[in-house]
């Protein structure tokens, strides 16, 4: 099944104020990581790929401004992103959101209100923070990335369609056929099971050869089975 990552990044060099925004933040169900400076905001952006951030403008380092747009651009993250801050021109508002910002926020605020904001900003681009986790291994079908704590596998499209299918059916029984009916149009193609095998076989050397385990199990006369 996939779950719903709730872990966002507060950049904030105020600890009164970060620490006020967490505090909203873990009430409200989110796992929070925190960074005192736009150096360890990258940082820490890089070791736990959060779903969202909250970025105040001015840090020490590098500016709020200049670490959004290194998430957009460098990271090529499209993660939902506020700004706290207490510029409250209209030029300068407009700047943090040409940035990549989805929204901001001007202090002195209400810590409730900028948890709503962080929610309805989330309906918007939580499907992009999406993903399947099992022993290690993580998949993010809306990113359309594979990893094992930290290291990418390069996967063929189809060998990721098949691997997100018996995640997701985590400790179930998949017969070849399910998962014909499941990733292909049959109206437009005909493909025998036979094929099933080979896609598998060359899933499982690759996840082999990173994670030196098996993850895909076969169930003799019956399919494979996802190792939960």
């Amino acid at each position: 099944m996939k779950v719903q990552n709730k872990t966002i990044l507060i950049v904030e060099d105020d600890v009164k104020i970060r620490k006020l925004i967490k505090l909203f933040l873990e009430n409200d169900g989110y796992e929070v990581f925190e960074a005192q400076d736009g150096e360890e905001g990258k940082r820490l952006f890089k070791e736990h790929d959060p779903c969202f951030a909250i970025l105040d403008l001015m840090l020490p380092k590098t500016q709020g401004e200049e670490l959004c747009r290194w998430i957009r651009e460098e990271e090529k993250s499209d993660i939902g992103i506020i700004f706290v801050t207490a510029k409250t021109t209209e030029d300068e508002r407009i700047l943090g959101l040409k940035a990549g910002a989805d929204d901001y926020v001007t202090k002195p605020f209400s810590p409730s209100e900028l948890v709503t904001r962080v929610d309805t900003v989330l309906r918007r681009t939580g499907t992009r923070c999406q993903k399947l986790s099992k022993k290690g291994l993580t998949l993010k079908p809306m990113k359309g990335e594979v990893t094992y704590k930290g290291d990418t596998l390069e996967l063929t499209s189809f060998e990721f369609r098949i691997l997100e299918y018996l995640m997701i059916h985590a400790g179930q029984v998949i017969s070849r056929q399910q998962i014909l009916d499941a990733l292909y149009d049959m109206n437009q193609k005909v493909v025998s099971e036979r094929t099933i095998d080979v896609h598998i076989r060359h899933l499982r050397k690759k996840l082999q050869a990173i994670t030196h385990q098996s993850f895909i199990q076969t169930v003799r006369g019956m399919g494979y089975k996802f190792d939960a």
